[in-house]
């Protein structure tokens, strides 16, 4: 009852002054739908990014040539490596090399600058690539080395102006001469462009063709990587080291070769994503100690402008606490409404910047949560010294103050 009392008075003054008490809370309600939306943006990007990473799947590694020390030519990579990789190590289920060149692709009279991952038929399976006209490699397209080729579908519309260009030719090759290959199939750009790495913007076309096809037409093609799927994530440490050691007695060196998998590069990319997450939060909460500053200043002038009450409230009976606790309510409860419409704002906002950068915003209860004892504490903390200063008047004085 005497707390029911006390919350009334509160809410009571509260809205006795609904704009003053409006442009107080204003810090707390900026500082809270500021937090809230680059948490629950942060969250949506990690959850969408982490997404397609395990589409891409957590049991693939990468094996490749160190950069850090010396690589002669007995150190490179070849397709009897992967052959003897998938026969060799038990856990692999595929393996694939891949080799990239740079050149040209002309259509008619159209001439593009073109990246061409030269590869084979394990491809697909390892890099999950989306196939939206035809088919990929298979193994006589690698056995032959068939003259064949798949574009994504921005390539197709830069060579044709359409997307559906399977069983058209195209010449390929660098600028001193060319070949020519028969499309047979067309892959989803959204994964392929990836593929391109950096450069991928300023080359129009990336095609991939039989590895066997680019060492007809190219000089030098170079495996860079060998990606290696294993029937399961549990095989992916015992499977690296196999992979290591079969490529180190081929080859007959050491410490040539080091190997990369999609699970330490999401748990790096997990730890960086939250670190950055946390450090635009901190930045957003600067405004609710801001916000906690105005709390404090509003609740002081209350003080001033209730003295005669307070003297009163102490003459009939009020103790120094009944007071104090009086003020520390008021305080929270400004904070604790200004928490809840940032927290709305933040949810509104969140939504409605979503679409925009196409990630879909996760708002938790953990972060409501933390979010409310935030505000809290934030109401508190400014409110207690001037509850103090209401609880410490003299009431005689109090009663004369004018």
């Amino acid at each position: 009852m005497y707390m029911r009392e006390l919350i009334k008075v509160a809410i009571k003054s509260i809205f006795s002054n609904k704009l003053r008490t409006f442009l107080t809370m204003l810090g707390i309600i900026i500082g809270i739908a500021s937090v809230i939306t680059i948490v629950s943006l942060g969250e949506g990007g990690k959850t969408a990014i982490l997404g397609e990473f395990e589409k891409i799947g957590v049991n693939i590694f990468s094996v490749r040539p160190r950069t850090d020390v010396e690589i002669t030519e007995s150190d490179r990579l070849t397709v009897k490596d992967v052959e003897m990789i998938r026969k060799r190590v038990s856990s692999v289920k595929y393996a694939a090399p891949v080799a990239q060149k740079f050149g040209l692709v002309k259509s008619g009279k159209r001439t593009k600058k073109a990246i061409f991952i030269a590869t084979d038929f394990d491809y697909g399976n390892v890099s999950n690539l989306k196939i939206i006209y035809g088919r990929f490699l298979n193994e006589r397209d690698i056995l032959l080395g068939r003259n064949v080729v798949l574009i994504d579908r921005e390539s197709a519309k830069e060579l044709f102006g359409y997307e559906d260009c399977v069983g058209q030719t195209i010449k390929v090759g660098s600028s001193t001469s060319f070949d020519t290959a028969k499309i047979i199939g067309v892959i989803d750009s959204g994964s392929y462009r990836v593929l391109g790495g950096a450069a991928a913007d300023q080359f129009p076309v990336i095609a991939a063709m039989p590895i066997t096809y680019a060492q007809k037409i190219f000089d030098d093609v170079t495996i860079s990587q060998i990606y290696v799927m294993t029937y399961n994530s549990d095989q992916l440490d015992e499977a690296t080291s196999q992979v290591v050691r079969l490529l180190e007695l081929r080859h007959h060196n050491k410490d040539k070769y080091k190997t990369e998998n999609f699970v330490n590069f999401m748990e790096q990319f997990e730890r960086i994503l939250g670190i950055f997450t946390t450090v635009m939060s901190a930045i957003a909460a600067i405004s609710l100690v801001v916000g906690g500053i105005g709390v404090m200043n509003i609740m002081l002038v209350a003080v001033t402008e209730r003295t005669r009450e307070i003297g009163i409230r102490k003459a009939i009976g009020a103790t120094q606490r009944d007071i104090l606790v009086q003020f520390l309510i008021e305080a929270l409860l400004i904070s604790l409404i200004g928490g809840s419409i940032g927290t709305l704002l933040g949810y509104l906002l969140a939504n409605l910047v979503g679409p925009f950068i196409q990630i879909t915003p996760v708002v938790s209860l953990k972060t409501i949560l933390i979010a409310f004892a935030f505000s809290s504490a934030v109401g508190i903390f400014f409110g207690i010294y001037p509850a103090k200063r209401a609880a410490q008047l003299d009431p005689i004085v109090a009663l004369r103050y004018e």
